[in-house]
C-alpha cells in the first residue's frame, strides 16, 4: 500500500505544521468510531469540503462549532469569518451541552417493529407491544408497563381464584343455587375483565382500527365472547336452546375469562423481566463511564467535578486506579491501562505522553494527566453504545419469512376459531355448542404471533450486546446473518496486518542530494497526508530537528502518493504507479529498492521536477495478535488475501512471514474493488478487512466489510462491522457469534412454528375423537403465556455462549 492511503492512527499534525494549501489532505481525529452523523451533513466554510464532526480542526463562532479538512481553512476562517459565511451556505453544529455518554433524546421504539418511533411511552400500533426507549438508562425508573401489569394481576388474582374455585366445585359444595352461583361469578369478574384484562380490549380495539391484527386481537375476541356469552347466559338464560343447559344453569365460562387475563398478565409480567434483560449489555457499557473527573483549573487547583461538566481542552488528572472520564490524550505521566472493557484486549496497553486514551478504561498503577478532546456523545464510549442499540433495532432478512406469515397468521386463527365453533354445534356431542364455544376460545387463546414476532429481534439483541463487550461492533442485523456465510477474506497491510505505526528506516539520496535533503522534502510533502507511512515521516524529521518547508498546489493521489510544489520546485512522494504517471525513471536505485523491500520496508521515491532524487524506506511491524488469527482462520475454511498498495516484494516478505500465499501488490482502490467483484463473481462470499480510505470502496462492495476501529472515519462508515481494537482475532469471534445467532434464531423460529402447528390443531379439539380430551382455554392461556417467555428464555442463553 502506498503512504498515502489510510489515516494515521497517532495524533494528527499540529496546525502549525500543517500546509497552508493541503485542503484535502486533513485527517480526522484518531482512534475514534464513526458517528451517525453523515459527512456530507458538514461542510468547511472556506473550500465546500465535506467534513466530519471527528474533524481536529473546528472553531467556535456566534454559539455554532464550525468544522474544517486542515488547519489552513481554518486559520482563513478565524481570520475572517463573516467573509466565508457570506459566500457559502454552511450549516455549522450548534454548539452542544455536556451530557453523559451516550445521552440522546429519548425515544421510544417497539421491538418488534423497530420502525415505529415516538417520543413517548406506548404501545406498538403494529404489534400492541409496549414501546420500549431506544437508548436504556442507568437511572430509568422501573417500567411503568411492568408496574402496572403485577398491579394489575396481584389485585385481581383473589378474585380468579375464587372464581375458578366456584367454577370447579360450587356444584359439589351447594353453597348457592347455580343461578345465583353465575350472578356471584359475574360480580367477581366483572373487575378482572373491565378493570384489569383492559389493556387488553384496548390494544385489541387499537389492532382491529389500525388494520393490524395481532395477537391482542386474539385475546380480545376469546375473551370477551367467553366473559359476554356468559353474561347473556346468566342475564337471561332463556335465550338459550336446552343443548347449553350443564349442571343446573346455562354453562357460563367467567372463571375461563378470568384465568386467560390473570395468566396473560402473568406472561407479559414475566416477558418484560425477560426483555430488560436483553438491554443488560448496553446498560454495562453505560455502566463503565465515571460519574466524575478531577478537573486542573488554570490557578493550579483541581477539583472533583460530575462527568456532564467536563469540556473539550480541560485538563484531568487520573489517579493510579480510577477510570479515564473521557477520550484524550495524555499530556503527563505514565501508566498501563486496561482497555479490555472496551477492546476485549486482556493486556493492559503502557500509555506515554502524547498517547491517544479512551474514556472509561482503567488505570493502572501509574498517575495521568491527560487533556480531553471528545466528551458526551463524542467520547468512543458513547459511540459503541449508539451503534450497539442501532444494530439492536434492525431487522434480519430472517425475520422477512416470519413477517409474511405473521401478516396472514391472525385472520387465519379467526378463521380456524369460528370454523370449530361451527364444526362442534354441528358435529360434536351434546351439548355441542358448549364444546364448539369453549374449543373456539381455546384456539383464539394458544395461537401466539408474538413468539414468532420475538424470534428473531430477541436474538440480535443479545448478540449485539455480546460481541459489543468484546469489542465487535455490528452495524445492523443483516450483518449479522451473513457473516457466517464468508468463505474468503482481503486483507489489507497497512493497520490491518501491521501495527499501523510504521517507523523511518533510512532515506538513500542520489547524485546531487543528501539523505537529510530527502527526509526533509519528503516530510515537507507528506505533512497533509493522511497515512501512517507519511507520519512516520514527519516524526523523523521533526526528531532530526529539520526545517519543513511550505508546500502549495498539494495534491494526494489516493493509493499512490502525494505531490505538491516546494521552493516553486515540482515534487512528488509515491510508489513506483506514481513514478510510471509522471515518466519518472527509478532504475538507478532499483536494486537497493528491492533489497529494503526484502527486508519487509516499504519503499517511496521521490521525484524533483520528475527527476529522481531518493528514496524513503519506512518499515511497520506485523500485530502479535495476526499471526495467530490468520491460523484460526484458515482453520475455519476461510481463503485469505492480502491486497495492498505497497511493491509486490514487501508484499511477499510480510506475507511470506505470515504464511500467505495469495498476495497483490501495488493495487489502486479501484484495483482492490475490481478484486471483490472478481472474486464474488466466481461464487465467493467476501469480506474485506481494511483501515484506510483507499479500502472504503472495496469495504462497501464486499458481502461483509470490516473496518479497523483505529483507522478512518470513511472505512467504517463504508462497513458493517468495526473492531474496536483492529485486532483481526475479533473476525473469528465475529463469525463465531454469526453462527451461534443464526443457530439461536433458527430455534427460536422453528419452536414458535411448531407451537403454533400443534397448539391450533390440539386446542380445536382434533384430538378429541380419539382420546375425549378438550384443551381448557385456561391451559390456552397459559401455554400462549409461556411460548413468548420461551422464546426470550433461549435468546438469552446467547450471552453465556462459549
Amino acid at each position: 500500500m502506498n503512504h498515502v492511503a489510510t489515516n494515521s492512527v497517532l495524533p494528527a499534525p499540529t496546525p502549525a505544521a500543517a500546509p497552508q494549501g493541503g485542503c484535502c489532505a486533513s485527517k480526522s481525529a484518531p482512534d475514534t468510531l464513526s458517528t451517525a452523523t453523515p459527512s456530507a451533513a458538514l461542510k468547511d466554510p472556506v473550500c465546500g469540503m465535506a467534513v466530519t464532526e471527528q474533524s481536529a480542526h473546528k472553531h467556535q463562532h456566534g454559539g455554532n462549532i464550525f468544522y474544517f479538512c486542515s488547519a489552513g481553512c481554518q486559520s482563513k476562517f478565524v481570520a475572517d469569518p463573516d467573509k466565508y459565511l457570506a459566500a457559502n451556505e454552511v450549516a455549522p453544529r450548534t454548539l452542544p451541552v455536556a451530557s453523559p455518554a451516550g445521552s440522546i433524546a429519548s425515544m421510544y421504539t417497539c421491538p418488534m417493529h423497530p420502525e415505529i418511533r415516538q417520543d413517548h411511552p406506548g404501545t406498538c400500533p403494529k404489534c400492541g407491544m409496549a414501546l420500549e426507549p431506544e437508548m436504556p438508562s442507568l437511572e430509568e425508573d422501573d417500567n411503568p408497563e411492568l408496574l402496572n401489569f403485577q398491579r394489575r394481576f396481584w389485585w385481581t388474582l383473589p378474585l380468579t381464584v375464587v372464581v375458578t374455585v366456584l367454577a370447579m366445585f360450587g356444584h359439589q359444595l351447594g353453597w348457592f343455587a347455580m343461578a345465583t352461583q353465575s350472578w356471584i361469578e359475574l360480580l367477581l369478574t366483572l373487575p378482572i375483565v373491565l378493570w384489569a384484562g383492559w389493556p387488553f380490549f384496548a390494544r385489541g380495539a387499537q389492532s382491529i382500527f389500525n388494520r393490524s391484527p395481532n395477537m391482542w386481537t386474539l385475546i380480545a375476541i376469546g375473551t370477551g365472547a367467553a366473559f359476554l356469552y356468559s353474561v347473556v347466559a346468566t342475564i337471561a338464560p332463556t335465550a338459550f336452546p336446552v343443548a347449553f343447559q350443564s349442571m343446573g344453569r346455562v354453562a357460563v365460562y367467567f372463571e375461563a375469562a378470568a384465568v386467560i387475563i390473570s395468566l396473560t398478565l402473568l406472561g407479559q409480567i414475566l416477558e418484560l423481566k425477560a426483555r430488560s434483560q436483553t438491554s443488560a449489555a448496553i446498560k454495562s457499557l453505560l455502566g463503565l463511564a465515571p460519574k466524575t473527573a478531577r478537573r486542573i483549573n488554570s490557578d493550579g487547583t483541581e477539583e472533583d467535578i460530575p462527568l456532564t461538566h467536563v469540556h473539550v481542552g480541560d485538563q484531568l488528572r487520573v489517579r493510579p486506579g480510577e477510570k479515564l472520564p473521557v477520550d484524550g490524550v495524555v499530556t503527563d505521566g505514565e501508566s498501563p491501562v486496561d482497555e479490555s472493557m472496551l477492546t476485549g484486549e486482556p493486556i493492559p496497553v503502557t500509555k506515554r505522553v502524547g498517547d491517544s486514551v479512551i474514556g472509561a478504561t482503567m488505570n493502572g498503577s501509574g498517575a495521568l494527566i491527560i487533556k480531553s478532546e471528545r466528551v458526551g456523545a463524542q467520547t468512543v464510549l458513547a459511540q459503541i453504545v449508539q451503534m450497539v442499540a442501532m444494530a439492536q433495532r434492525s431487522r434480519a432478512p430472517m425475520q422477512r419469512m416470519a413477517d409474511a406469515v405473521a401478516s396472514y397468521f391472525v385472520m387465519t386463527v379467526v378463521g380456524i376459531a369460528i370454523s370449530t365453533f361451527f364444526v362442534w354445534g354441528w358435529l360434536g356431542p351434546e351439548p355441542s355448542w358448549v364444546y364448539g364455544l369453549i374449543a373456539a376460545v381455546s384456539v383464539l387463546i394458544i395461537a401466539c404471533p408474538c413468539a414468532l414476532g420475538l424470534a428473531t429481534p430477541m436474538s440480535i439483541m443479545v448478540a449485539t450486546g455480546r460481541a459489543a463487550t468484546q469489542g465487535v461492533l455490528f452495524r445492523d442485523a443483516a450483518a449479522i446473518e451473513n457473516f457466517r456465510k464468508v468463505d474468503t477474506l482481503i486483507v489489507d497491510k497497512t493497520g490491518t496486518l501491521t501495527e499501523g505505526k510504521p517507523t523511518f528506516d533510512r532515506a538513500v539520496a542520489v547524485a546531487g542530494y543528501t539523505e537529510s535533503e530527502i527526509l526533509r522534502l519528503a516530510a515537507s510533502l507528506d505533512q497533509g497526508s493522511e497515512h501512517p507511512l507519511a507520519d512516520a515521516i514527519v516524526r523523523a524529521a521533526h526528531a532530526q530537528a529539520l526545517t519543513l518547508s511550505r508546500v502549495d498546489k498539494f495534491e494526494s493521489s489516493t493509493g499512490i502518493g502525494v505531490r505538491g510544489v516546494i521552493d516553486q520546485q515540482q515534487m512528488a512522494l509515491g510508489n513506483t504507479a506514481l513514478m510510471q504517471d509522471l515518466g519518472v525513471l527509478v532504475d538507478s536505485v532499483s536494486e537497493q529498492a528491492e533489497a529494503l523491500r526484502q527486508q519487509g520496508a516499504s519503499v517511496m521515491y521521490l521525484a524533483v521536477e520528475k527527476k529522481l532524487a531518493g528514496i524513503i524506506a519506512v518499515s511497520d511491524p506485523v500485530k502479535p495478535s495476526t499471526m495467530e488469527a490468520l491460523a484460526t482462520l484458515r482453520a475455519s475454511g476461510i481463503r485469505v488475501v492480502m491486497a495492498t498498495g505497497d511493491g509486490l516484494t514487501t508484499a511477499n516478505s510480510v506475507a511470506k512471514k505470515l504464511g500467505i500465499d495469495e498476495v497483490y501488490g501495488e493495487v489502486k482502490p479501484a484495483d482492490k474493488l475490481a478484486l471483490v467483484e472478481r472474486f464474488q463473481k466466481a461464487g465467493r462470499v467476501v469480506a474485506m478487512a481494511g483501515d484506510g480510505i483507499n479500502d472504503a470502496p472495496a469495504l462497501a462492495k464486499a458481502d461483509i466489510g470490516i473496518a479497523m476501529g483505529t483507522g478512518t472515519d470513511v472505512a467504517m462508515n463504508s462497513a458493517q462491522v468495526t473492531l474496536v481494537k483492529g485486532d483481526l482475532r475479533g473476525i473469528s469471534l465475529a463469525r463465531q457469534i454469526s453462527q451461534d445467532t443464526i443457530t439461536n434464531m433458527k430455534q427460536n423460529l422453528g419452536f414458535a412454528f411448531v407451537y403454533n402447528a400443534l397448539g391450533v390443531p390440539l386446542a380445536a379439539g382434533l384430538l378429541f375423537p380419539l382420546t375425549g380430551w378438550l384443551l381448557s382455554p385456561m391451559i390456552a392461556a397459559l401455554a400462549m403465556s409461556l411460548s413468548s417467555v420461551s422464546v426470550i428464555a433461549n435468546a438469552l442463553r446467547l450471552r453465556g455462549a462459549k
